[in-house]
Formats: structure tokens, sequence, C-alpha cells
């Protein structure tokens, strides 16, 4: 009776093992994966290395002693395990490299680890001189994103998408305040939109638009942006009061700087985050969307509203940072065959993102002067995964990332939530949207209980 009930709980447990697996792999993970995980890397640890050159010979004084005194040749050495612990989504595998070992030998090995240790995903990050972390994931936490339930959030620090590896990517705009997003039709940009501004929604920053269709991307959200534009005419005189606000917002920096030699250098400042409280001005956002647009001409005039616009956009990516000006591009190609300018505009965006995109010579546009391998990884996202991306950095780094869902509902009902919090710039006062009041919804009125017949 016995074995018939231990029998009977194993095939309960595996049963709930495989359901947790197939429809909630995180809760799989946490209660039986982490487990099996943590005993296949100790067990199988010593022959993978082994297989994937990530060894060293011994020492030469052992091989004496084993010549001398006939004893077994000694094994080759492997990097010494300093950590290893699960997280919320997998692993961290901290080693000790031996001497004569190179970080890069643990990126490139990275993919036969993957499948050695049987995980998703394996990513190597350097720590400090001689020693390695091993990031590994799990499951897939891309195919379902689930962003945590706590994250960290800071002024112009947002968090936008989940990264292969389980931590959260977040969009740091003092850190990099330019960007550009690249990706065909359905790869989900309009999704990242939505997402950046529904967390920015919740900040003190000035949201400014231009969307040259028609504003149907931008204009449902109108309720917290200072600005929108909606054509390209009005686009350029947007562009051109935002640079008249920037050089405006530098004679404020300039006449607080009070260079002197009784001044201590912590008070004095270069840009809007060292003046004041009661002088800083708000900062700014500048998302636009489908940037082609901007650029297309089919006249003469239309040429010279062309280099205008242009003409704004490098400057204020140029010098827009200090006045505290951050600028987000959107589009499907942002190649030289816009026109002039468009190189040197490209150069000054620091921030990379593409998603799925329909060639390589796309991919090649955003990450052609930073990773080959951030280009190829680009050109493998699957169709099925809208909002999926890869994002590179300047020093050649990059990760894959998707954003959680956002609906359009969703992203209205954060602006209008913050309707409040849009400030009220005097510059950009014309092209302010101007909508009518939120009605508020009425509660339905219960119908008042029927009355019970007389009786006699």
């Amino acid at each position: 009776m016995s074995a018939t009930l231990w029998l009977i709980a194993l095939v309960l447990v595996a049963t709930l093992a495989v359901l947790l697996r197939w429809q909630r792999p995180a809760w799989y993970w946490l209660s039986f994966g982490a487990t099996f995980a943590m005993l296949r890397v100790l067990v199988r640890y010593a022959t993978v290395m082994d297989a994937c050159q990530l060894t060293v010979p011994p020492p030469r004084w052992r091989l004496w002693l084993a010549r001398v005194f006939k004893w077994q040749i000694p094994r080759q050495r492997t990097p010494r395990i300093l950590r290893l612990r699960p997280t919320r989504t997998g692993l961290r595998l901290r080693l000790k490299m031996q001497p004569g070992q190179d970080a890069f030998e643990f990126s490139a090995a990275a993919d036969r680890l993957r499948h050695s240790f049987t995980v998703q995903q394996v990513v190597s990050k350097e720590i400090g001189p001689g020693v390695v972390e091993l990031v590994m994931t799990g499951y897939d936490v891309l195919k379902r994103v689930q962003m945590p339930a706590t994250v960290e959030c800071s002024q112009l620090r947002v968090p936008v998408a989940l990264c292969e590896d389980g931590t959260v990517h977040y969009r740091d705009y003092k850190e990099t305040p330019h960007s550009l997003h690249l990706g065909a039709t359905k790869s989900g940009k309009s999704v990242s939109q939505r997402q950046l501004i529904k967390e920015l929604a919740a900040q003190k920053v000035a949201l400014v638009g231009i969307d040259c269709k028609q504003g149907v991307e931008l204009a449902p959200m109108a309720r917290r942006f200072s600005a929108l534009a909606d054509n390209p005419d009005d686009a350029v005189a947007l562009l051109e009061a935002l640079v008249d606000r920037m050089n405006a917002i530098y004679q404020v920096i300039r006449a607080e700087q009070r260079v002197s030699a009784e001044i201590p250098d912590a008070e004095i400042t270069a840009d809007i985050w060292g003046l004041p409280e009661h002088l800083r001005p708000d900062p700014v956002v500048l998302t636009i969307d489908e940037v082609a647009e901007l650029t297309l001409f089919a006249s003469k005039a239309e040429e010279k509203r062309r280099d205008r616009i242009v003409t704004a956009l490098v400057r204020l990516v140029q010098l827009g940072r200090a006045a505290g000006i951050y600028v987000d591009i959107y589009g499907q190609r942002f190649g030289s065959e816009l026109g002039n300018g468009i190189t040197m505009l490209r150069a000054q965006l620091t921030g990379r993102t593409a998603h799925r995109v329909n060639d390589e010579s796309s991919a090649k546009m955003a990450f052609g002067d930073i990773s080959a391998h951030a280009v190829f990884a680009t050109t493998q996202i699957p169709n099925d995964r809208p909002g999926m991306a890869v994002v590179g950095y300047s020093t050649g780094g990059w990760v894959r990332v998707r954003a959680p869902h956002a609906s359009m509902r969703s992203a209205v009902n954060a602006c209008n939530k913050y309707a409040h919090l849009t400030p009220d710039i005097p510059e950009l006062a014309a092209f302010r949207p101007v909508l009518p009041p939120v009605k508020p919804v009425e509660a339905p009125v219960p119908a008042a209980p029927a009355e019970a017949p007389a009786t006699a």
C-alpha cells in the first residue's frame, strides 16, 4: 500500500511538472527546473569544460613529478567555480579563470555551453581580472514577456523591455540621450513606442511628438503631449521652435554658471541638471514617428523644407542634451538614400534598436558601425515575435530584448491619467493639442427596489 501511494505521488508530481513547463515555464523553473539545472552543471562541469576547450595543461612541476615517480599524468585544469546560484530566470555561474585564459574564449564557446548544459541561453560577462560569469537562461523568457513586479525607476530612466537573460532593459536618457529605432512593418515598433510613452507619462517631463501619418499613432495620447505635429509643415516649425528653446536655455545656463575663483567646482554646471530647482526647465523628449516622411520631397519647395528639417534635427541631437532635449527617432530605414545630412544625424544617435527587418542592409544601417554579430542577430528575428529587437551599444556589445505588449488603450489611459503633469512650454504653445475636456463617466444608478404589494 505504501509503495502504491509513493507511485501515485510520483506520477502526480511528474504530471504537475509537465503542466507547469508547458503552461507556466517561470513557475516550473522556480519549482523544478533550477534544481535539475544546477545538478546538471555540477555533474557535467569538468567534461563540458574539456570538450569546449576551456581547460589549460597542468603546471610543469606536476608533469615532472609524474614522470619521476611514475604517477598518472594529471588531468587538464578547469576554471575554478567561485559561485553557482539560481535566479528568477536562470543560473549565474562565476568562474576563476586559469592562467593563460581569456574572457573571449568563454564568449566564443557560449553556444556550445548552451547545448552542453541544456539551457536556453548562455551569455559570458567579464566581472574583473581573471573572473567571468556565465549567465544562463533556463527557459525562453521572450516567448511570453512578463515584467518583474517591482522595477527600479528614476527620472528619465524607465523600463521598456525584458532582456533574453531575464533582466530588465531600461531606457536611460541621461546615459543615452538620443536613439534610433528601426524595423519593418508589423515588427513591433509601435508597441515599443507606446510602452516608452506610457512609462514617461508618469514623470515630470514634456513629451513632444511628430507623426506625419496624420497623427494616427501619437494623436490618441495627445493629452499628455506638450506639442504635436502631424504634417511636415508643422514639423519644421516645431523643430525650429525647439532649437530656439535650446538656445534660450543655454543663455540661462551661461548666466548661472558664475565661474570665479570663489565658486566651488561642484556648483559650476554646463547643463540643466546643475541649475537651481526654480530655474531648471522641464526636460523634453521628442518622439519622431516614420522619419522618412520628413525627408521625402517632390518639388523644390519641399526640398528646402526638408533641408530645414534635417538641419534642425542635427542641431538638436548635437547640442540638445545639455539643454534637456532628448530625441527618439523611429523608421523603417535610415540610410543615405534619405538625402544629405542623414549620415551625420545617424552618427549622433548613440542608442540603436532594430526590430525585425526585411533585408540585411537595413540592419547594417543600425549596427554596421557597431557589431557584425548584432547585424546577424537582427536578421534572425522571427515574424511571429512582434516587439522583439536587438539593442546595440557603442562599445560593440548587444542584447536581444522584447517589449511587453502595450495596447493603444493602455497607453491612452496612462496619458489621460497623468495629463495634469503636462508642462506648458511657451515656445511650443502654438503646437499644444487642443482637446475637449474628458467627460466623467457616470456610475449607473441602481434601480429602486419594488414595493411589496399591500395585504388586506
